[in-house]
């Protein structure tokens, strides 16, 4: 009797666990085939220029005097990596990433609320919201500089802030760029925000509430919790971004007052200084440092993403 009842049917356990595998695996090649076209594309588009510029960062060359140039192997790295210049635009490139990923988290995960739960004139209130990324960036940047310029500027006037010359120092500089880098991606943000919201359960919050849990409670052990792959992807995809920035830089400061970054370096070294071996060492560096920022977000998150999909269950089961 003991083995009758310890013994399942034939075929009935196996079954569930077949049926998640089949699925999964046709989940699989369905997503390979639908990102097939986009990687090829992508690779074709970018293999060439990364293979020629890693080529091209082993030779001393200016595009001036072609006819001298000449192989020095990894010495544009050393140089680059040996300058306090370089650091000090990976510092401000830090600054700037830091702050405005940090804020912009925040402020899109409060907006992201709005937009979850607006009743009233939703498509309104979300079209207000996103309207800033909508905006070309050069467009916003141009704006954000006239509108913090000492002579054509309305900020210091509405504020009463005299004759401030936004632009004369390397912080009230990097505040403008910040600021001007929230507004314009921020929409971005809590869009990517919305889609968490819209997979977590509603049930879990409502269970929560029976039990008495607050609204802080409940969003730090239920909400967030379930977030963790929509977070994941809004502050990596924001980070790769941030950390690349060049078009607010390049059209309010032009990398002055210490405003220069990464992407800002790599550009001046190239088309202004001409040296492309060394402009392509740096941006081969740039590439390397955006490579790394991703594969520690991917590994520190620790996110399932197939489990925040709800395709595998708790324990035990």
């Amino acid at each position: 009797m003991t083995a009758v009842h310890t013994a399942p049917a034939a075929g009935r356990p196996a079954a569930p666990a077949a049926a998640i595998s089949d699925r999964s695996r046709a989940e699989r090649r369905l997503g390979l085939l639908l990102s097939a076209p986009a990687v090829i594309v992508m690779l074709v588009v970018t293999a060439y220029p990364l293979v020629n510029a890693l080529y091209l960062s082993l030779f001393s060359y200016r595009i001036t005097a072609p006819q001298d140039r000449r192989f020095v192997g990894l010495a544009n790295y050393g140089t680059a990596l040996s300058d306090p210049l370089f650091w000090q635009d990976v510092l401000t490139t830090f600054i700037i990433t830091f702050v405005t990923v940090a804020v912009e988290l925040v402020i899109g995960f409060a907006l992201a609320m709005v937009m979850h739960r607006a009743v009233f004139a939703r498509r309104t209130v979300r079209t207000a919201i996103l309207l800033p990324y909508g905006i070309v960036t050069v467009i916003s940047a141009f704006a954000w500089k006239y509108a913090f310029d000492l002579q054509s500027g309305f900020v210091n006037s509405w504020f009463g802030l005299g004759d401030h010359a936004w632009f004369s120092g390397r912080w009230s500089s990097m505040t403008v760029i910040v600021l001007s880098e929230i507004w314009k991606t921020t929409p971005f943000v809590s869009l990517l925000l919305l889609a968490g919201l819209a997979q977590v359960p509603g049930d879990l919050g409502e269970a929560a509430t029976v039990d008495g849990a607050t609204a802080w409670q409940r969003l730090r052990r239920v909400t967030i919790p379930n977030m963790k792959a929509a977070i994941l992807v809004a502050v990596l995809f924001r980070t790769l971004d941030a950390w690349r920035i060049f078009d607010n830089v390049f059209i309010m400061t032009s990398g002055q007052q210490k405003t220069e970054t990464l992407s800002f370096l790599t550009y001046r070294q190239t088309i202004t200084r001409t040296a492309i071996g060394l402009g392509d060492a740096v941006g081969v560096l740039l590439f390397l440092s955006v490579v790394l920022i991703a594969v520690v977000f991917i590994k520190g998150f620790r996110v399932d993403l197939a489990q925040a999909r709800g395709e595998r269950g708790g324990g035990g089961k």
